[in-house]
């Protein structure tokens, strides 16, 4: 795989009417990146894509970085001719919209940011998760893809306040395929702030998305938007 070029790098997010996908979308608009955002419903679809399109072109003026266009449509439509599909879906809904994209996201780099977190009165708290995280059951279900677990404690808070113009945080990046981890680790740090850190094969992604119970715990808490840095490194 050539190395990653953002100028020529198309990118869909499935799941991208929530704020973690509009948020993400939002900031590699504006890095230059070709972004198109898919949801079940494509009115809902075209509707984050003009607020996406209006941020991203924000950040991109004052970058320099030139005009932004992001586009939409279903889930399906969208994913048939990106490089890199991000997955920001509900942990609800993530096997069955997996299951029916499976066909079209055959031989593509899947980057999966999907936390199964469950909430109850005591706060945010890990589901358990047959296959051991949300990125393997990503990988069972989509056996011909190249899934990529990452992005799983960015603030979407932050991600959607064009006021904010980089995103101080690192970026934890789990896969399988080394080539795959080093494009996804490029893909982070097309965003100003972010850093992309190889941290493990996709068996270990299970602490990784559990972890951002304890991210929301210590927001609630400090009224923060707390990102992870690696030190050392």
């Amino acid at each position: 795989m050539a190395a990653l070029d953002p100028s020529r790098m198309r990118l869909a997010v499935v799941g991208g009417t929530g704020p973690q996908g509009r948020g993400l979308g939002t900031r590699f608009a504006a890095a230059g990146l070709a972004v198109a955002i898919g949801s079940r419903d494509p009115e809902r679809a075209a509707a984050a894509a003009d607020e996406v399109t209006e941020l991203a072109g924000r950040l991109a003026d004052d970058a320099g970085t030139g005009a932004v266009k992001v586009e939409a449509g279903a889930n399906a439509d969208v994913v048939a001719d990106a490089d890199i599909v991000v997955v920001a879906v509900p942990w609800s809904g993530h096997a069955e919209t997996l299951g029916e994209l499976a066909p079209l996201l055959a031989d593509k780099v899947v980057v999966d940011c999907v936390n199964p977190l469950g909430f109850d009165d005591r706060g945010p708290y890990p589901v358990v998760v047959a296959e051991g995280s949300a990125a393997q059951q990503a990988q069972r279900l989509l056996p011909g893809s190249r899934v990529v677990a990452a992005f799983h404690h960015v603030s979407a808070v932050l991600l959607l306040d064009p006021e904010v113009r980089g995103i101080d945080t690192d970026v934890l990046v789990l896969g399988d395929d080394r080539e795959v981890a080093d494009q996804v680790i490029a893909l982070a740090g097309t965003v100003p702030g972010m850093r992309g850190l190889f941290a493990g094969r996709l068996r270990n992604a299970g602490q990784v998305e559990a972890l951002a119970a304890n991210l929301i715990a210590i927001n609630r808490r400090y009224k923060a938007h707390a990102g992870i840095r690696v030190t050392d490194v």
